[in-house]
């Protein structure tokens, strides 16, 4: 008799899914990820020369080219398959035409969006149509915004709400791809230069200067100096179900200064796999009056990683296990520590319950 995982592999074997923006750095994790599942992966993006080229390297697979502002293309791209995973930023011009092909086609959406106003225009104006339809809709099922979300829910158990959350990245370097970049400088144009944060149950936008912390991550990292408040998705995805009035991210300051600087080389491939030979943990901490609680998962390369997170995603979407329809947060729609311990061997994950854990 099969293991569970076979059975499901052996259920979504031959399933299609269009990846739109396939050829970028994460499109073609998310490629390679699908392809080791048993879907067929349709490539999708606005450039055909490049679309033929990733396909040329792994024979068998579809192209189909598509443009944002092409519906038709669009509608072309997602004809026929089962769901569509969105890979090509900025998403604050992309997400919203994709979803609604998705919609069109009654497929289920995941997209790997960072941007914070891009995440939350999602679920401003797509959370009522997406529900009346009993369609899916997941934006930031990535490493930014996804990641986070399900270790806090895992950390929250039992707890209907907190008082605040802290989410910590220990990056121990930040290459930023090209699109990362550009996602950044679309957000900074958004925000007229501002910093953003989610306190009060809301988001607010200031001109605070950055504050440095000393964060105490887990063992073998320990503690590291951050940037508190490096506000990043999951002050869109956390409080979309949580109710958690403060929510707060912070970066290791290695991390930060590798993303400021102008000249930081994107990542290069240090294994087969084309992972670069960046690590990271993660650590999220939930308070409620005196208690606190945590989930820890590490892994290496953030790229890489979201590949395995977003497939993971549809590939439970697809087999029917999910908690809720519309515009919805990973921790919501999916039972996050078994998502969470799914994704071994690409991520170690811990729960360490009620701890001593504080900022220093």
């Amino acid at each position: 008799m099969g293991s569970v995982s076979e059975s499901v592999s052996e259920s979504v074997s031959g399933q299609m899914v269009t990846v739109f923006g396939a050829y970028g750095h994460t499109g073609r994790f998310v490629v390679a990820e699908l392809r080791a599942r048993g879907f067929v992966p349709v490539l999708s993006g606005r450039d055909a020369g490049k679309l033929r080229e990733l396909a040329a390297s792994a024979p068998g697979l579809e192209v189909r080219p598509a443009s944002v502002d092409d519906p038709a293309s669009l509608d072309r791209a997602l004809d026929g398959v089962d769901a569509v995973i969105n890979c090509a930023g900025p998403f604050a011009v992309t997400a919203a035409p994709v979803i609604e092909a998705a919609l069109r086609a009654g497929i289920p959406y995941v997209d790997v969006a960072a941007e914070i106003e891009a995440n939350l225009d999602t679920f401003t104006h797509f959370a009522d149509r997406a529900r009346a339809a009993g369609a899916v809709i997941v934006p930031a099922m990535a490493f930014y915004g996804g990641l986070g979300d399900l270790l806090a829910t895992a950390a929250m158990g039992d707890w209907t709400a907190a008082d605040e959350a802290d989410i910590a990245y220990g990056l121990s370097s930040w290459h930023p791809t090209p699109g990362t970049r550009t996602a950044g400088t679309v957000s900074r144009e958004r925000r007229g230069g501002r910093r953003v944060r989610f306190t009060d149950g809301r988001l607010d936008y200031h001109d605070d200067e950055p504050t440095l912390l000393k964060w105490p991550f887990p063992d073998p990292m320990g503690t590291r100096a951050v940037v508190g408040e490096f506000t990043m998705a999951d002050v869109v995805t956390i409080p979309s179900h949580l109710s958690i009035p403060e929510v707060r991210t912070h970066m290791t300051t290695e991390a930060a200064g590798d993303l400021s600087a102008p000249d930081t080389p994107a990542p290069t491939a240090a294994d087969d796999n084309g992972r670069s030979d960046q690590t990271f943990l993660v650590d999220a901490v939930v308070r409620s009056g005196g208690t606190e609680r945590r989930a820890a998962a590490s892994g290496r390369d953030i790229y890489a990683v979201t590949a395995p997170l977003a497939v993971e995603a549809v590939q439970r979407i697809l087999t029917g296990r999910t908690r809720t329809v519309g515009v919805v947060s990973a921790g919501e729609i999916f039972d996050a520590p078994d998502f969470l311990r799914a994704l071994s061997p690409h991520i170690s994950y811990e729960y360490y319950g009620t701890g001593g854990v504080s900022v220093l």
